[in-house]
């Protein structure tokens, strides 16, 4: 009897297993871009609000999905500064950071909504995000404005991993890299942030290949990597690893002691270090 009731519990363990790791699998999406959260698919905030003048634009992907932006042309601007959102919010949350481009950098700024992200129509995922990236850049190259300036790329987090991409697919187009706290795969993040699914890492099918896409990229094309050393997120050698991979020949990094995952942009120095790249570069 005893026997029996063990091997009742052990299948039992087992169905919950692997029900529950069906449910990860099949959900994971939801964990990855939590777009859901906070309601910030309900009320997403204007660069009006920061009195930015700026243009809302409709874009329509390859897959017929309609994605939101906000362009901020800046007459006598000689560069354009690509946002790229982490995972988290919506693109109203960046605005203060358009705003910083924008009014205290002098450059042009635009800032889209990935799927599922705001206003923006669809479900996120890896292979829809970079179909997002794809309509921008081919908006941006044929655009009268945007294809006479210079184009560079801010990304934080998954923003960084989207910057990756682009780099790596669009060289001619791409002038000036910024990342920050970005990863090497969303794969090797998942150890650090969950360690109890580290065994299941292979589980996840939203990759992100960073490590690999950043050896693509185009050489002479300047990258600057910021990196906070108390990231609880992303581990902070994902970053020191994505600069030793990165072939560019013009690329620095710089690494703040008491920046966490979220608050590195606020650290002193920050937009000093982003503002003496963007003159080197020649993109202000």
């Amino acid at each position: 009897m005893l026997i029996k009731i063990a091997k009742m519990i052990i299948e039992g363990c087992v169905a919950v297993s692997t029900i529950s790791f069906a449910a990860l699998y099949l959900f994971q999406n939801k964990l990855v871009y939590p777009s859901w959260a906070q309601g910030a698919r309900d009320f997403v905030d204007t660069p009006e609000s920061y009195n930015l003048p700026y243009r809302r634009v409709v874009l329509t992907t390859e897959d017929n999905v309609k994605i939101e932006a906000y362009d901020m042309q800046k007459e006598n601007s000689t560069a354009t500064v690509i946002i790229l959102c982490p995972n988290a919010g919506n693109i109203g949350y960046f605005v203060p950071i358009a705003d910083i481009f924008y009014r205290q950098l002098g450059t042009s700024v635009f800032l889209y909504s990935y799927r599922g992200y705001g206003h923006s129509e669809g479900s996120p995922s890896e292979q829809g995000l970079k179909m997002d990236a794809d309509c921008v850049m081919s908006h941006l190259s044929s655009d009268p404005f945007h294809k006479t300036q210079k184009l560079v790329l801010y990304g934080r987090s998954l923003g960084g991993a989207n910057a990756i991409y682009i780099a790596s697919k669009y060289q001619h187009l791409v002038d000036a890299v910024v990342l920050e706290n970005t990863f090497l795969s969303i794969r090797k993040v998942i150890p650090y942030v969950f360690p109890w699914l580290k065994y299941f890492a292979l589980m996840c099918h939203e990759v992100w290949n960073s490590e690999i896409a950043i050896t693509k990229c185009d050489p002479t094309v300047p990258f600057l990597f910021l990196r906070g050393l108390k990231d609880e997120i992303v581990p902070p050698v994902h970053m020191k690893q994505l600069y030793n991979l990165c072939p560019s020949t013009q690329k620095r990094v710089f690494e703040f002691p008491l920046g966490f995952h979220n608050d590195t942009i606020i650290q002193p120095g920050y937009w000093d270090i982003i503002q003496d790249f963007l003159k080197t570069c020649g993109c202000l």
